[in-house]
């Protein structure tokens, strides 16, 4: 499998992102040992017109690493107890992202994130250049399904209501990498 190292992958707007990172390898070199995981559900946040997304609250302290070139790790504490990943989108000054909700077997963006052992240092690591992070083709392309995001009451109806959710979880669950 190859590395991922077309910025242009990443500078797509997060709802295409969103569904093109669906089985691709998430790769982590933890300690010269090599890990791999498929991808297999995402949600999209908009930018600042999107009641979800961190930005729309503007170039706050928390969510300025969204405003970076796509490519980059946006990942953030809630609850104050779980790092929550995401890939950001789209040109520089265009405030998209993606969260990782899932990987093949390990279902929650939480746990994901626990399992790939993503702390806040992490935060705006490019999965360009990163020896520690880093994407791969497999050139899989898995059917998905897709539904409401998860977790966002806070926001306003019509964003709540978007189908920006992407699962893909039943189309590769025979597959290993």
């Amino acid at each position: 499998m190859a590395r991922i190292d077309d910025v242009n992958f990443y500078l797509q707007p997060a709802d295409k992102l969103a569904v093109e990172l669906l089985g691709k390898a998430i790769v982590r070199n933890i300690d010269g040992e090599i890990h791999r995981y498929l991808i297999a559900e995402t949600e999209c946040y908009m930018g600042v017109e999107d009641t979800a997304c961190h930005a729309c609250k503007g170039k706050t302290p928390r969510a300025s690493t969204l405003w970076e070139r796509g490519g980059k790790l946006y990942v953030y504490l809630i609850y104050g107890i779980y790092n929550l990943m995401n890939i950001i989108a789209g040109n520089e000054g265009e405030p998209m992202g993606v969260l990782i909700r899932g990987v093949k077997d390990i279902n929650g963006p939480g746990r994901v994130a626990r399992k790939l052992g993503i702390g806040k240092d992490f935060n705006k690591e490019d999965l360009l250049i990163s020896e520690r992070i880093w994407l791969e083709e497999t050139n899989l392309k898995p059917e998905y399904i897709t539904t409401p995001r998860i977790g966002i009451d806070y926001a306003r109806k019509e964003d709540r209501e978007r189908l920006w959710r992407f699962v893909a979880y039943d189309s590769l669950k025979d597959i290993d990498i």
